[in-house]
C-alpha cells in the first residue's frame, strides 16, 4: 500500500469510546433493516474503514483464534449485503473491506501494532457486539445507523470535549491557505481566498461542522517558490493549522505538497492543474477539485481543430517559462498525438513569472511564415491581457484560449480597459460553471455573496474556490464530532455521487483524488460578459 497509512492506535481510541462501540455493535447485529440500502451505503464503507485494520491485525495474530475473527467478518459481510442495493456495489465495498484488512495484517507485520493491541481490539468488539445483542436482541440497520447520520448532519447537544489534534479545538477547525498577496496573480489569490470564507462563513452561520466554526488563515508567498515554505512553516508551526485549502500555483505546489506529505497534513483543492498533485497512485493527503490543466487544454484544441476547423499547425502556445507553462504545454502537446498529430514543431512563445515582458513572444510569433490562428495560452491575468494587447492589432481574428487558472473575470476587467475590440476571440475554459448561470450552487454562491461580501462581484475564482470548500466541508460533516486528518481523508475517499448543484456528480476514490472532470467552454462579448460556449 504505497499511499496508505493507518495508524490502528486511531482505531482503537474510536472503537473504545462507548458511543461508537455501541454504534458499530448495532450495525455488525443489524438484519432486515427497513431504511432504502443505499441509505446505508457510505457508512458502512466508513465503518470498513474502522473494523477492516482490526480484522486484519487478528488474522495476523496466531494467539487470537480464528473463529472469534470469523464471526466479526461473517457479520460485517451480512451487512456489507443488505446496505448495498446492487452486486457490483456489494463488490466495490467488499474490495474496500479487503483493502483495509490487508493494512491491518501489514501493521502487525510490520511492527507498527503488536498482537496484545490486536487481542484488546478483537476483546473491544465482541463486548460491544455481546451487548448490543442483549439489550437489543433484533436491532435494524436503519436504527443503528440513524444516530451517526444525526450526528454527522447537525452539532452536538453537549459540549465537545478538547481536542489534540493539530489545528482542532473544542470550537475551532483552522485551515491554512497560501497565497499571493502581490504580483501578477495577486487577483486570484484574493478572489480563492474570497470564495473559501464565504463556503467558510455560510457554514458557520448554521452551526458550524458539528458543533465547530471553520477558521482559515492565509499567508502570502507573493506567487514565489522561494518564500512557499516559510509561509507554510508559518501556518503549520505558528499559527498551528489542522491542514491546506486552496493554495496556489504550480511552481509554488512543488514545495508546499512535499512539506504537507512530510507531516501528513491535509492539501485540499489548491488552484492548480498541474501533475505535481495528480500522482498516479494519488498521494494520501492531496486532494484536487479541479480538472487537470491537461484537461482543459485538450478540450480547447479539440474545440479548435474540430469546431473552429483549424490546422494544428496555425495553433501556438503562450505559456510561463515554468511548470505553470510546462504543464498547460503538456496538455495541447497530449492533446495532439490524441488527435494522431505530430507535437514536435508546436510554437511555444514564453514569458517569465511574475512580469508582463511580452515583447520576446510577440516578435517570435511576428515572425511565424506559416500564418498563426489560435493561441492556447497558459498564463496569469496580466501577462494574459498584455499579450492580447500587443498582437490584437497585428493578427486581426486572432483566437486566444486561457485556462481556467488565468483568472477570467480579472482577465475580462483587463481587456475592458483596453476597449471593446480587446475582447473579441477571447474564450477561457472553466472549471466551474457559468457565474451568469442558474445552476443551483451558482445560485447559492451569488446568494451567499450578497449576504456576507456585498461588495463582491461573482467570479470564477471565487466560485472554485467556494465550490472546493463545499466539497471539503461535507467530508467534514460526515467524520462525526471526533476525527483527525486520518479519518478525514478515509471518508473523502469513499465520496461517491455528491451532488452539490454543478449539474454533475463528483466523488473520490483510492485510486481518485481528483473530484471533477468537467470542462466548461466561455467566451467573452463585446460588453466584457462570458457567454456559454460548446467545446464539442
Amino acid at each position: 500500500m504505497s499511499n496508505q497509512w493507518f495508524d490502528l492506535t486511531v482505531v482503537r481510541s474510536s472503537c473504545t469510546n462507548p458511543r461508537w462501540v455501541i454504534l458499530l455493535g448495532g450495525v455488525l447485529l443489524a438484519s432486515g433493516a427497513s431504511a432504502a440500502p443505499g441509505d446505508n451505503l457510505s457508512v458502512v464503507r466508513d465503518l470498513s474503514s474502522r473494523v477492516g485494520p482490526i480484522i486484519g491485525s487478528a488474522l495476523a495474530c496466531q494467539n487470537i483464534t480464528r473463529p472469534r475473527v470469523q464471526v466479526i467478518i461473517d457479520k460485517f459481510q451480512a451487512v456489507i449485503r443488505e446496505a448495498s442495493p446492487s452486486e457490483a456495489e456489494r463488490a466495490d465495498v467488499a474490495r474496500l473491506l479487503d483493502r483495509y484488512v490487508a493494512d491491518g495484517r501489514s501493521a502487525v507485520t510490520t511492527g507498527k501494532t503488536d498482537c496484545r493491541v490486536a487481542d484488546r481490539q478483537v476483546a473491544d468488539l465482541e463486548q460491544s457486539l455481546g451487548a448490543t445483542a442483549q439489550a437489543n436482541p433484533g436491532p435494524s440497520l436503519a436504527d443503528a445507523i440513524a444516530p451517526s447520520a444525526a450526528n454527522a448532519a447537525t452539532a452536538p447537544t453537549q459540549p465537545l470535549p478538547p481536542s489534540n489534534v493539530h489545528g482542532v479545538t473544542d470550537r475551532e477547525i483552522k485551515f491554512g491557505i497560501v497565497i499571493p498577496f502581490s504580483g501578477s496573480a495577486k487577483e486570484n489569490g484574493k478572489n480563492m481566498k474570497l470564495g473559501i470564507e464565504l463556503a467558510f462563513a455560510r457554514a458557520n452561520d448554521n452551526g458550524g461542522v458539528n458543533g465547530r466554526n471553520l477558521k482559515l488563515v492565509p499567508a502570502d508567498d507573493g506567487f514565489e517558490p522561494t518564500r512557499t515554505l516559510d509561509a507554510m512553516k508559518t501556518l503549520w508551526d505558528k499559527e498551528q493549522v489542522f491542514g491546506f485549502i486552496g493554495n496556489l500555483g504550480t511552481p509554488t505546489a512543488a514545495v508546499a505538497v512535499p512539506f504537507a506529505l512530510e507531516r501528513r497534513a491535509l492539501f485540499f483543492g489548491p488552484l492548480t492543474g498541474a501533475s505535481i498533485v495528480r500522482h498516479d497512485p494519488p498521494d494520501r493527503y492531496v486532494f484536487n477539485y479541479r480538472p487537470s490543466y491537461s484537461e482543459e487544454a485538450d478540450a480547447a484544441v479539440r474545440y479548435l481543430v474540430k469546431i473552429r476547423k483549424l490546422q494544428p499547425r496555425q495553433i501556438a502556445v503562450f505559456a510561463q517559462n515554468d511548470s505553470y507553462g510546462d504543464s498547460g504545454f503538456a496538455g495541447v502537446a497530449k492533446a495532439f498525438r490524441a488527435l494522431g498529430i505530430n507535437d514536435s514543431a508546436i510554437l511555444r512563445l514564453n514569458y517569465n513569472r511574475n512580469s508582463i515582458d511580452v515583447d520576446e513572444a510577440v516578435n517570435q510569433l511576428r515572425l511565424q511564415k506559416v500564418p498563426v490562428r489560435a493561441i492556447v495560452m497558459v498564463a496569469t491575468t496580466r501577462p494574459a491581457a498584455k499579450f492580447i494587447e500587443k498582437t490584437r492589432d497585428l493578427f486581426p481574428g486572432m483566437i486566444y484560449s486561457n485556462v481556467s487558472a488565468v483568472g477570467a473575470s480579472s482577465l475580462a476587467e483587463e481587456l475592458l480597459l483596453l476597449g471593446p475590440r480587446f475582447t473579441q476571440g477571447v474564450i477561457v475554459t472553466q472549471t466551474v460553471p457559468a457565474v451568469s448561470g442558474y445552476s443551483s450552487v451558482v445560485l447559492e454562491y451569488k446568494n451567499a455573496l450578497a449576504k456576507y461580501f456585498p461588495g463582491e462581484s461573482p467570479d470564477y475564482i471565487s466560485l472554485e474556490g467556494f465550490i472546493s470548500a463545499n466539497v471539503l466541508i461535507d467530508g467534514l460533516r460526515r467524520c462525526g464530532p471526533q476525527f483527525d486528518t486520518e479519518r478525514l481523508v478515509d471518508i473523502l475517499e469513499n465520496t461517491r455521487n455528491l451532488d452539490i448543484g454543478l449539474g454533475t456528480a463528483i466523488g473520490f476514490g483510492r485510486g481518485e483524488h481528483q473530484a471533477s472532470h468537467k470542462v466548461w467552454g466561455t467566451t467573452l462579448d463585446e460588453t466584457g460578459k462570458y457567454q456559454a460556449i460548446e467545446l464539442e
